[in-house]
């Protein structure tokens, strides 16, 4: 008996450090991101202005509000239950804000786009990428309402367990719809400007892998919470 008890302890523990070095990877990747995305967007397309009366500036808000903000904060939203040593209410309300702010920023991204298609003529949500993309954001919105509505309203404590699987397992799968959206779009610009051997092809890449990286330990990271 006494050594089944300290079988469990010991897969609990064990448990328990691979979910906080989960989260380590998953900051490092999504930092490596926002690094090469602020090097790609100001070192090799120009800068990033939302009015600018150049249109390839104004383009450049869509990908870094895309990752920077909806993408890299809603991942440290799903990672907040790891990462904020605080009472659950707490962090439950940190949750929130940061999902909402992804969510606005995600929105002035979305702008940014259509602003940039105004500019140069270019027809709106004809790519799989952008039809990903709007997608995600209308579903995200879904799901954040619910979330108030089952989690920070007052409702009976059996209605939330029920419903809390179905909020983990939406939350994941738009974590990786958001990804698909970012990859399809890295995917789309780079065919666009026709990169093929240079390096900025190489490093569009790389922001590409690392991107995937962090949702991927985004992902784990709240797979594995359940053994904590």
């Amino acid at each position: 008996m006494h050594s089944g008890h300290q079988v469990a302890v010991a897969v609990t523990h064990n448990y328990r450090r691979s979910a906080s070095r989960l989260t380590i990877f998953a900051h490092v990747f999504g930092i490596l991101a926002f690094i090469l995305m602020l090097v790609w967007l100001l070192h090799y397309r120009g800068g990033i202005e939302y009015d600018s009366y150049y249109g390839d500036r104004v383009f450049n808000v869509h990908p870094f509000l895309m990752f920077c903000g909806f993408i890299f904060l809603s991942g440290e939203a799903m990672m907040v239950y790891k990462t904020v040593q605080a009472t659950h209410m707490v962090q439950k309300v940190v949750h929130m804000i940061f999902q909402l702010g992804a969510f606005v920023l995600g929105v002035v991204g979305l702008c940014a786009a259509f602003k940039f298609h105004d500019m140069s003529n270019i027809e709106d949500v004809y790519s799989l990428h952008s039809w990903i993309g709007i997608g995600t954001l209308s579903l995200f919105a879904v799901q954040w309402l619910a979330g108030l509505i089952s989690f920070m309203a007052p409702q009976p404590e059996v209605t939330r367990h029920s419903l809390l699987p179905w909020h983990i397992c939406g939350g994941r799968m738009l974590l990786y719809m958001s990804i698909a959206a970012a990859l399809t779009g890295l995917m789309e610009k780079a065919t666009f400007l026709k990169l093929q051997s240079e390096r900025e092809a190489r490093l569009v890449n790389f922001l590409g892998l690392c991107i995937l990286l962090f949702g991927i330990f985004v992902d784990l990271s709240v797979a594995l919470a359940r053994y904590v």
